[in-house]
């Protein structure tokens, strides 16, 4: 908390200009009595609240590095109290395939054949680990009345891509599905959480724009839609999750496998992980990488429209670099290269501290991927929820437009 000024100027409202009293003596001393006070007042808060409502970042002229601040003396994973609570206290309850008609489809294809570890590893793996940590989770609820969020497990873009479901077929399957949850069209979807992990996102469900425009979607691409001219990315109701990464580049019996190379020892000043896929961005950086072929590409973020994962606890200016994809040209590679070693150490010092939040581990581990999209999801709990076609009565029952109450509706229910 920053001490204010104890004077301040203010444009006033209506009512024209009033002179003030005459200021007496008694005014003058009354008056540096009240900034005497609020001084030590205002530094009492200070020293009190500092230590609990600092950002877990500080600026980047911070002489030490504040990414501890993520962390509690054991070193497990802390998250700002504002929005979020002192500590993870929430209730998900996760489909299974055996009670919803349609479900097991959309994991494992029309013919069921496409298994779920064919579809762990690569871009849409998450889609895979996040339904497995959540039914292994202490936060899962097997009880609907006390859930305050519903998990909707879908391998849908792995089966998609093996041929499981076409994308008509997919559109009638999530509408049948989502059709068999009442307490979906209790909430109009607020309350219930997708995956969907690659450039298409949720426009792999054709009607999403329709039926999931409420719901919770997680996503690493919060920036983009391949072949789409808008985002179903909402940044205020969805959550922006760290891609996939294969479980062998971050761990192999306890013990990292992949050691970083000293700087002193790169080779390389950049390079480049990704498809060019036709982009004009991405083609400009092969053309770059053509003219330099001993640096090849650069490592920094290139998408202008990016959201990043867990932004409300991590300042990236002090783990990462964002350019202008505008600029994409040898201006970038002199500027990468004017950076002294001492920073660039710095930055990765910073990133080796928080880069936990990007492997998908179970809730056992102190820091993972898992426990910072629990952080976030705790911040979408509501404590009421209702739709369009949801109401309630003086006894606190809820019922339907047929005044139906609600534990009697009867599936299929009527969807928007």
């Amino acid at each position: 908390m920053r001490s204010r000024s104890p004077f301040s100027f203010s444009g006033g409202g209506g009512g024209g200009y009033h002179h003030p009293p005459p200021c007496t003596r008694a005014h003058q001393i009354g008056a540096l009595a009240l900034v005497a006070v609020t001084f030590l007042i205002t530094r009492s808060l200070d020293r009190f609240l500092l230590p609990h409502s600092s950002p877990p970042f500080l600026s980047s002229s911070s002489s030490s590095s504040s990414s501890s601040m993520l962390f509690d003396s054991s070193g497990s994973l802390t998250w700002p109290s504002r929005g979020y609570g002192s500590r993870l206290d929430l209730k998900i309850y996760v489909y299974d395939d055996a009670e919803i008609d349609g479900l097991r489809e959309l994991m494992r294809g029309r013919d069921g054949r496409i298994s779920p570890e064919s579809c762990i590893k690569g871009q849409w793996g998450t889609q895979v680990k996040i339904h497995r940590l959540l039914l292994k989770s202490r936060f899962r609820t097997l009880h609907k009345d006390e859930a305050d969020l519903f998990f909707v497990p879908s391998y849908v873009k792995c089966v998609r891509m093996m041929g499981g479901l076409n994308d008509k077929e997919i559109n009638q399957t999530y509408v049948k599905v989502l059709s068999q949850m009442p307490y979906f069209r209790y909430s109009g979807g607020r309350d219930h959480i997708f995956v969907f992990p690659s450039g298409a996102g949720a426009h792999l469900f054709r009607s999403w724009a329709v039926f999931l425009n409420r719901s919770i979607i997680l996503t690493p691409e919060g920036d983009r839609t391949d072949k789409r001219d808008t985002s179903a990315f909402n940044t205020w109701k969805d959550i922006v999750i760290p891609g996939n990464v294969d479980d062998g580049m971050t761990k192999f019996h306890g013990s990292r496998i992949v050691q970083p190379i000293p700087l002193s020892n790169r080779k390389y000043l950049a390079n480049y992980l990704g498809r060019a896929q036709g982009k004009v961005g991405r083609l400009q950086l092969v053309e770059l990488a053509k003219q330099y072929p001993d640096k090849e590409c650069v490592p920094v973020i290139l998408s202008d429209q990016a959201e990043l994962p867990f932004q409300n606890v991590v300042d990236y200016t002090q783990i990462s670099i964002k350019w202008p994809s505008t600029r994409i040209n040898t201006q970038l590679l002199e500027y990468l290269e004017s950076i002294p070693d001492e920073m660039i150490e710095g930055m990765i010092a910073r990133g080796r501290e928080v880069r936990c939040l990007w492997v998908y581990a179970p809730e056992t581990e102190p820091c993972s991927a898992m426990v910072g999209i629990l952080w976030e999801l705790q911040r979408k709990v509501r404590q009421f929820h209702q739709s369009a076609e949801t109401f309630w009565l003086h006894n606190r029952s809820i019922v339907n437009r047929d005044m139906i109450e609600f534990h009697n509706w009867r599936t299929p229910v009527p969807l928007p």
